[in-house]
């Protein structure tokens, strides 16, 4: 996994994470976002319609292992799992292929994102961080929603706290490039639909949670069952916007279920593997391609940057 050419996109990257640890605090061995997670392992069995969407391997091959990140939003490892700013919750799947050979797919719980591109995200999370919440009224958060409606969507999505990791939808909000064997493509955006379906909580019964709930209750499902999720993709019509993470496609889009995600065993040394694992958001894998969405090389250089960081302390 390189660093972009593009010192612009490195650069921001840095920009990026350095206000991740403004927001945060800087917390040496996790993740700048997404720190608190769980690490999973398990196997993916593709659909018949999987292989004549694309050429990748995983899709046309009888099933591939994978390991798949469920995590809380925020920097701040001990975040509990019932306070309000651990969602968006996230899940990353990853495709191991072969030795050092792999795809993955990184997505969270709501279908949006804030802003168009890194420098409008910068921007968005300077103004959290120079806004006091308990005096919204004139400050730099509300200045920057009232000109950004994408960013004012996002923020006002309901976001509950789902009662497992296993009842929650994740959705991956860039937009990939699939290529099949004929060479015919169509893009689209991942979906992650749990087998068992969306089950919330009421902001009560989630007060009334601990701490770590939602980690406690994922390692007991999985030990005693697996955990199953469809794998599935939207696809774009000639004219949609395939470059912009803040325009959403018609929801009468066909939806094309690619697989069964089945989760069904606990990674023995969670916590080293989570620290060594870095997921890519570029799917570097022949059948699937980035599209032109400036997010990906963005977050694809932040998640090395910060990856390597994480590695060495």
């Amino acid at each position: 996994m390189p660093l972009p050419n593009d010192e612009r996109v490195v650069a921001l990257a840095n920009d990026l994470l350095a206000q991740f640890d403004a927001i945060f605090g800087v917390h040496p061995g996790f993740r700048a976002a997404h720190a608190k997670g769980a690490l999973m392992a398990g196997v993916f069995t593709p659909s018949a319609e999987a292989a004549k969407l694309s050429r990748a391997p995983h899709f046309n091959q009888p099933s591939t292992p994978v390991r798949v990140r469920f995590s809380n939003s925020t920097g701040v490892p001990m975040l509990p799992d019932n306070d309000a700013n651990a969602d968006p919750r996230g899940m990353a799947v990853r495709f191991v292929l072969g030795e050092h050979k792999h795809t993955d797919i990184v997505s969270h719980s709501v279908d949006a994102f804030p802003a168009r591109d890194g420098y409008e995200f910068l921007d968005f999370l300077k103004a959290v961080k120079a806004t006091d919440p308990a005096n919204f009224a004139g400050s730099p958060l509300e200045a920057f929603l009232g000109s950004h409606p994408a960013a004012l969507a996002f923020v006002q999505i309901p976001k509950p706290a789902p009662s497992s990791f296993a009842r929650e939808s994740y959705f991956g909000v860039t937009a990939m490039e699939f290529i099949n064997a004929d060479g015919a493509s169509r893009f689209g955006r991942y979906r992650i639909v749990p087998e068992e379906g969306n089950d919330f909580l009421t902001a009560e019964q989630a007060a009334a949670k601990d701490a770590n709930f939602l980690m406690d209750e994922i390692h007991a499902r999985v030990a005693a069952k697996p955990a199953k999720f469809t794998l599935a993709v939207q696809l774009a019509e000639q004219g949609d916007v395939v470059d912009d993470a803040t325009i959403h496609w018609p929801a009468e889009r066909e939806v094309l279920t690619l697989g069964t995600l089945e989760i069904n065993a606990v990674v023995p040394d969670d916590a080293a593997e989570q620290k060594t694992i870095i997921f890519d958001p570029i799917p570097r894998v022949d059948g699937i391609e980035a599209s032109a969405d400036p997010l990906l090389e963005l977050r694809a250089a932040i998640y090395l940057v910060s990856g390597r960081r994480r590695r060495s302390a």
